[in-house]
């Protein structure tokens, strides 16, 4: 358990999130509608590394990039156990499956990845969701679990490297956009965001 992290699991107290919506998702060859009773976010665990590393590359490839930039991702999109364990990660879980994640990162210092310049302090480094639950709300709820939890800590703001295919999201939800940056793959050019924690 990351140190900062006091959250019981199961707990109501904002963190555990109960949600009742109708969802779309793609099943086999047609559309069914589907109730999810019940929505969790609770904290991931070292055990979910696999399960959250397969989300985190089946989530990317919805955008159909070519197939070398996975390989260039690798690194990133792999979530290892020391990363789980370091790290602030939560889970979002539907009937005992594991259908998102999140996870918030801290850097001690200013740096370069690459070309890329990356700030000192808090970043949302990954928000990914299983493709056949996009667009239900749920990434709302985990950018809200993510807001709650750093207010919780004192985090003053959320830095965001966002996938150009996903600005728009981060526009609906609320995020400021601050500038555009190279990114790890050469002449990619990203979008940067951030959220502004209230106190």
């Amino acid at each position: 358990m990351h140190p900062f992290i006091r959250y019981n699991r199961g707990s109501d107290n904002g963190l555990g999130v109960s949600v009742l919506i109708l969802v779309l998702f793609g099943l086999h060859e047609g559309l069914f509608m589907v109730e999810l009773k019940k929505i969790q976010i609770i904290q991931a665990q070292d055990i979910d590394s696999e399960l959250l590393t397969d989300i985190s590359f089946a989530a990317k490839k919805h955008w159909k990039y070519p197939d070398n930039y996975y390989d260039l991702w690798r690194d990133e999109l792999t979530i290892t156990k020391e990363y789980i364990n370091r790290n602030i990660v939560f889970k979002a879980l539907y009937q005992d499956a594991v259908i998102g994640f999140y996870s918030i990162i801290e850097n001690d210092s200013d740096f370069y990845a690459g070309e890329t310049f990356v700030k000192k302090g808090f970043l949302l480094e990954h928000l990914f969701i299983k493709p056949e639950f996009h667009k239900q709300g749920i990434g709302m709820l985990l950018i809200n679990h993510a807001k709650q939890v750093s207010k919780d800590m004192g985090i003053s703001d959320l830095l965001i490297f966002v996938d150009p295919y996903a600005k728009g999201f981060y526009d609906k939800v609320g995020a400021d956009y601050l500038y555009d940056s190279k990114s790890s793959i050469p002449g990619r050019i990203i979008p940067v965001y951030s959220f502004a924690i209230q106190k």
